[in-house]
C-alpha cells in the first residue's frame, strides 16, 4: 500500500480507500457523533447502520475519553488512550483512516487525537460515509471487532491540545491567534447558546471562523479556496488555536488550517463548554 505523506495532507479520498480495503496493516474508524448545529444530519440517524466495510467503532464519547469530567469528549491521558486504542486491534504500525457518518464533521477529531498520541500515520476520508454512499461503495451493516489486541503506544509529544489557563495566556499574545469554529450568532451573543446556564459572546481577541465556511457540501473546501479564507485571520508564524461548543467541530477548522499549510496548531479541549460557564474567564459580545 501506498501511503500519502501525512504531513503534506491529512486527508485521502474515496477511490484510495476502496483500493486499499484488504491492506492488513489499515484500520478503519467510525467515529461519529449525532450533530448539534442545524443543518447536518447523519446518515446512520435512524435504526439502520451503514458503515464502510471492515470499519471498528471510535466512540470518544462512551469509550475514548477522559473519564470523571462534566465536559463533553474530553481528551484522556496517553495511558486511558492507549489501553482503548489497543482494544481497537491498533498497532503503532497501522495506517488509521477516520470518518464519520456526517460527511465531515466529528472526524477530524479522532484524526487530531492520534497526532496528539503521536501517530501520525493517521487521515481522514474526505466527505466521509456521504462520499462513499454517493460514489456506489459497498457497504456493511455493522463494525468489525478486532481478532486481538494490538500494540499501540501513545507518546505524547508537541502539544496539540491545551487547556483556559494556556487559553488566558494567549489572549494577549501576538505570537497566537484563537480561531472560534461558532457560528457568528453564538460568537457575537446574539443567538442562545444549547448549554443552559453558558453565557454568550467570545474570548477577547479571538475571531471567528464559522466551520461551514470551510466546507463544500460534504467535503473540505480546495487549498487554495482554504487559504483564502486564513491568510486574513492568522499567519503561518503564529500559533492557531481552535475553539468551538464542545471541542468537536474546532477540529475541522484545524484540519482546514493544515490543510492551507499551517503547522502550529493548537485545540482547546474544553472549548465554549468550559469557557462560557460563568467564571472568571473573560467573555465578549
Amino acid at each position: 500500500m501506498t501511503t500519502p505523506d501525512s504531513n503534506a495532507s491529512a486527508l485521502v479520498d474515496v477511490s484510495w480507500l476502496a483500493a486499499n480495503l484488504d491492506n492488513p496493516s489499515l484500520v478503519i474508524l467510525d467515529a461519529s457523533v449525532p450533530p448539534v448545529v442545524p443543518g447536518f444530519e447523519s446518515i446512520n440517524s435512524g435504526e439502520r447502520l451503514a458503515t464502510i466495510p471492515g470499519a471498528r467503532r471510535f466512540d470518544y464519547d462512551k469509550q475514548v475519553c477522559k473519564p470523571n469530567t462534566s465536559l463533553p469528549h474530553m481528551m484522556p491521558s496517553p495511558e486511558l488512550f492507549q489501553e482503548k486504542v489497543r482494544e481497537l486491534g491498533i498497532n503503532v504500525d497501522s495506517d488509521i483512516v477516520v470518518y464519520d457518518d456526517v460527511g465531515l464533521y466529528a472526524s477530524p477529531r479522532a484524526w487530531w487525537m492520534f497526532k496528539a498520541m503521536g501517530h501520525e500515520r493517521v487521515w481522514v476520508l474526505d466527505g466521509g460515509l456521504r462520499a462513499w454512499l454517493d460514489a456506489g461503495m459497498e457497504v456493511g451493516s455493522g463494525y468489525t471487532m478486532p481478532g486481538q489486541p494490538g500494540d499501540f503506544v501513545a507518546a505524547e509529544g508537541r502539544a496539540r491540545f491545551c487547556n483556559a489557563p494556556e487559553v488566558l495566556a494567549a489572549l494577549e499574545d501576538p505570537k497566537s491567534q484563537i480561531l472560534d469554529a461558532r457560528s457568528a450568532g453564538r460568537f457575537n451573543g446574539t443567538a442562545p447558546e444549547p448549554r443552559p446556564g453558558v453565557r454568550g459572546g467570545h474570548m477577547p481577541s479571538a475571531k471567528n471562523l464559522p466551520f461551514p465556511e470551510v466546507l463544500d457540501g460534504s467535503k473540505l473546501k480546495t487549498p487554495e479556496q482554504l487559504r483564502k479564507l486564513f491568510a486574513p485571520l492568522a499567519n503561518k508564524e503564529q500559533t492557531v488555536i481552535t475553539s468551538c461548543g464542545s471541542g468537536i467541530t474546532a477540529c475541522v477548522l484545524t484540519l482546514a488550517a493544515w490543510e492551507s499549510g499551517y503547522r502550529n496548531l493548537v485545540v482547546y479541549d474544553g472549548s465554549w463548554a468550559e469557557w462560557g460557564t460563568p467564571s472568571h474567564l473573560p467573555v465578549e459580545s
